[in-house]
């Protein structure tokens, strides 16, 4: 249990009981006060007498009582200046007080430790049901994963900045998994679309962005209904920020239910991506294209195969687009005019530009 929180409950006590308040650990150390000077001090003579003496004693002009957590092995203890009755009552109270406060803290950890050996596949599939019973966690709650990907430059901050953006601590889980990954795993309703997911990571975007200058890339995994599955949807999440790497390089957040054929092609072994390349241009090849021509044939296709459209937003004649489509059919064999072709040249591209990426990878 971080001293900080420790110091910050006796702190809050300070107006309430006219009395030095602090808590030692095992070795005796004060590590909270309301007298600040006296932290750091070590008391081991009041600590071992305690482990002989019971849960409760008097000692030094203090009345201590020790904290035991769920093993009953002693972690803490609280003090109380004096050893009156009064003293007795109001280490009793403060004990009683930290003990629920530590038991919750300490089930808030345990459930991001199990949530992170669920999502890395550290816990065998039958212990998740188990262990999710003894950890009050809900097995059938729809959740969905978010992977921050941090880019360009790393901020230990990130994970501070995030947690911000999810109070609820008992049901949405921030975890550091990699020195530039981060892991939310939200909780969200049974209705939620991906226009509402996506809105989520924009959030988790621009908060970075605003509050560190961090850019970074989103992925989100499809909504789980299980517990167990979160570990798919992680999965998923990590294919969005790879496949999104090579196809969908303009966007910061990609959704796995949006990766669309990409993810189909991304799975095909190389050899297979290059029978496929060399079948399709048979006539001529891909590379025989210039780079104002392949221009051309993205605008084509982000217009509808709409040549009007097409030579419009180039500021062309529609001729001389109708010239240049010509020549690619000239060239490729592929009339993009006709939506059979331009399917197959669509997915050629794309397979082109996969192998382009996985060529970079091993150089």
């Amino acid at each position: 249990m971080a001293s900080r929180l420790l110091q910050s409950i006796v702190l809050q006590m300070k107006d309430t009981v006219d009395r030095t308040i602090g808590i030692v650990d095992a070795t005796g150390a004060v590590v909270a006060c309301t007298d600040l000077p006296r932290i750091g001090e070590m008391r081991e003579d009041a600590v071992t007498e305690l482990g002989y003496a019971g849960d409760m004693i008097r000692f030094g002009g203090y009345t201590y009582r020790s904290i035991a957590d769920r093993s009953t092995r002693f972690e803490y203890a609280v003090f109380v200046q004096g050893e009156d009755e009064l003293a007795r009552s109001v280490c009793s109270l403060i004990a009683i007080a930290i003990n629920n406060i530590k038991t919750l803290y300490d089930e808030k950890h345990d459930k991001a430790t199990f949530v992170k050996n669920i999502i890395l596949d550290n816990i065998l599939p039958g212990d998740i049901y188990i262990k999710s019973r003894e950890l009050h966690f809900g097995n059938d709650v729809p959740r969905v994963v978010f992977l921050v990907h941090q880019l360009e430059r790393v901020d230990v901050a990130a994970i501070d900045v995030i947690n911000g953006l999810f109070p609820d601590k008992q049901k949405d889980f921030v975890l550091h998994i990699s020195e530039t990954d981060i892991v939310v795993v939200k909780e969200v309703k049974a209705t939620s679309d991906i226009r509402e997911l996506i809105k989520l990571a924009k959030s988790i975007e621009d908060a970075l962005n605003s509050e560190l200058l961090i850019k970074c890339i989103i992925g989100i995994g499809s909504i789980s209904t299980q517990l167990k599955d979160i570990a798919k949807s992680f999965k998923e999440a990590q294919t969005s920020i790879e496949v999104g790497g090579v196809f969908d390089t303009e966007k910061s957040i990609v959704s796995y239910e949006n990766l669309g054929i990409g993810r189909l092609i991304y799975q095909l072994p190389t050899t297979l991506c290059e029978m496929f390349l060399n079948e399709v241009f048979k006539k001529g090849s891909i590379d025989s294209l210039d780079q104002e021509t392949l221009y051309t044939i993205q605008k084509f296709f982000e217009n509808n195969l709409n040549v009007s459209e097409t030579s419009r937003k180039l500021f062309v004649h529609r001729n001389t687009l109708v010239y240049r489509l010509e020549k690619i059919k000239k060239l490729t064999g592929l009339d993009l005019r006709e939506f059979d072709h331009a399917i197959v040249f669509k997915v050629a591209l794309m397979v082109r530009k996969y192998l382009e990426s996985r060529a970079e990878g091993r150089a």
